[in-house]
């Protein structure tokens, strides 16, 4: 099979999902206006509320959704061979991941852009409400400490055997430098958009062309050890989610939005150009230490096909920034998409870009080096790809290493922002007042990441286990969000199956896992993750009984509680 001709016809199918599948959504199940306000209208403070225009929207929501989780996952389910993967990436964003993240936007903007917790207290109950933020912490926190973890693998100086790509720091730093001074011209000189953003990009590609003459290895006269890597990453998330959204947020995920398209162009590109036959086989059964393909493919796949993240981002900051209803259809579903297309790209680097099977093999020996690795596999496969649009390998090393960091960063940023108001809403549910503090309740979020991403069993890092623990926290809440969303539809008279055939899938796939894993930590006596494990099984289980009573008990008719216009539908 040809990855040339696989990567087109996904392309394909994407843009026909869009317009025909996206837009029914979002005008006959949705009933999007382009006249209605929303809340970064009637909200707007400036600060968090701010009206803004779809292409920077875009950004930063496609940004901030994608992280490593539709690079790592797949990377790694290519162990699996390329077809179950690749069948699950084009239906899952179409039917599922997509659908997800568009029908919670659709319904928090209807609500004030409350977060997903806030509207499951109207559809489910008020403890719905405490069950969700506790569920979302947990899941929040092991998310951003699995990509902590692997942007400080990534970029420490390699070990023995090992390979990293330290040249990536100084780009992926002086992005952070650009975005601020971005957003400070925009905002408060009001410098042209489209001028910002022509000095912006060709300096970000400077700066990835001074990045792979220019390893940073040590700063201030420390050798940067993957563990101080974390400690640095740690620091930056809590600055990063304390500063204005327009300072460091909007204008960082705006100016990656445009590396991010540039490599997944290239990508599409490269892989056309070179049409590479796929060397992976289409189902591999030749696997020393196999893992069964339901639920483990599904929840590793991850966010290539759907994430409960996107629900956080889509009703967190997303919402927040909405200009028109309308506009939720490219930005959420639209984003999801090509989100999926990143993942397909993904894949194919990995079962072609390696060129002969033998050499696919030396990358995929077994299901233990392939989750150790993905990153790297995928970082490697992808320069070997770029070779054919006239990159080298080493710089294309450095290119595709930055995307890859730029997309963990942003969702590095805006996910401690939004644990952040996780941990302020779970403190004024039970009074905390101390925890109301934002500077605490940040020092808290980063405190949660951190024992994730420190985390070693017998003096290593977690790996596999901690991914697909993250994969399935992460799934299992995308079937709380559209169980709430499916609630909603209900206490309204519209159409739920769409919202419900997916819920019920992924509830079953992700408990599936969960109680895999269960089972895993208590032979392995990895009390920690034991105990992470049954908390999410714990909050899950008794979220869906205390939606299925309401469901049962229920039959009132549910009013959006948006001010202004918003409140007539």
């Amino acid at each position: 099979m040809n990855a040339g001709t696989v990567s087109l016809l996904c392309a394909v199918a994407f843009l026909a999902a869009y317009i025909i599948y996206g837009r029914f959504l979002g005008r006959k199940v949705f009933s999007l206006r382009e006249d209605t306000a929303t809340p970064a209208h009637e909200l707007n403070d400036g600060v968090d509320y701010v009206p803004t225009p779809p292409a920077i929207l875009f950004g930063h929501h496609f940004a901030s959704i994608a992280g490593l989780g539709p690079i790592i996952g797949p990377a790694i389910a290519a162990i699996w061979g390329w077809l179950p993967a690749l069948l699950w990436i084009i239906f899952g964003t179409i039917f599922v991941g997509a659908v997800h993240d568009m029908s919670v936007l659709s319904t928090s903007i209807r609500h004030g852009a409350r977060s997903i917790g806030d509207i499951a207290v109207q559809v489910i109950g008020k403890r719905a409400r405490l069950l969700f933020l506790a569920f979302i912490f947990f899941a929040l926190s092991l998310a951003m400490g699995v990509f902590v973890l692997q942007i400080s693998k990534l970029f420490a100086p390699p070990l023995p055997n090992e390979w990293s790509v330290p040249e990536a720091v100084f780009p992926s730093i002086a992005l952070i430098a650009l975005a601020v001074a971005f957003g400070t011209l925009r905002n408060i000189y009001g410098i042209n958009l489209t001028m910002l953003t022509c000095i912006g990009f060709l300096l970000m590609m400077l700066c990835v062309i001074v990045g792979t003459q220019m390893p940073i290895t040590e700063i201030l006269g420390f050798k940067m050890t993957p563990e101080l890597w974390s400690y640095a990453l740690l620091a930056y998330a809590y600055v990063a989610s304390l500063l204005p959204v327009w300072l460091l947020l909007q204008p960082r995920d705006y100016l990656n939005s445009y590396l991010l398209y540039l490599g997944m162009t290239l990508l599409f590109v490269g892989i056309v150009l070179w049409r590479p036959q796929i060397a992976a086989p289409a189902i591999n059964q030749n696997v020393p230490d196999p893992k069964p393909l339901f639920p483990l493919l599904f929840i590793t796949v991850a966010c290539g096909a759907v994430s409960g993240f996107h629900s956080l981002v889509s009703s967190g900051t997303t919402a927040k920034q909405l200009d028109k209803e309308t506009h939720a259809i490219p930005v959420a579903y639209g984003g999801m998409l090509t989100e999926g297309m990143l993942a397909v790209l993904v894949l194919m680097a990995c079962v072609a870009g390696f060129g002969a099977y033998e050499e696919w093999v030396k990358h995929y020996t077994s299901h233990k080096q392939a989750g150790n690795s993905g990153l790297l596999n995928f970082i490697s496969g992808a320069s070997n790809v770029l070779l054919h649009v006239g990159i080298p390998v080493g710089a294309g090393k450095v290119l595709i290493a930055t995307v890859a960091v730029s997309f963990a960063l942003t969702t590095l940023d805006t996910a401690t922002r939004l644990l952040r108001y996780n941990i302020e809403e779970i403190a004024q549910s039970l009074h905390i007042t101390p925890l109301t503090n934002r500077y605490i309740s940040s020092l808290v979020a980063v405190a949660a990441i951190g024992f994730f991403a420190l985390l070693r069993v017998g003096g290593k890092p977690v790996g596999l286990v901690l991914w697909q623990l993250f994969g399935a926290s992460n799934q299992l809440l995308a079937a709380l969000a559209l169980l709430t969303v499916t609630l909603y539809l209900r206490r309204l008279g519209r159409q739920t199956v769409f919202t419900l055939l997916p819920m019920v899938f992924m509830c079953a796939v992700t408990i599936s896992a969960l109680v895999t894993s269960l089972f895993t930590f208590i032979s392995e006596r990895n009390i920690p993750l034991l105990i992470v494990d049954a908390c999410l099984l714990v909050l899950a289980g008794w979220l869906i009984v205390e939606a299925i009573i309401s469901a049962v008990v229920t039959s009132t008719t549910l009013k959006p509680t948006c001010g202004g216009k918003n409140s007539s539908q």
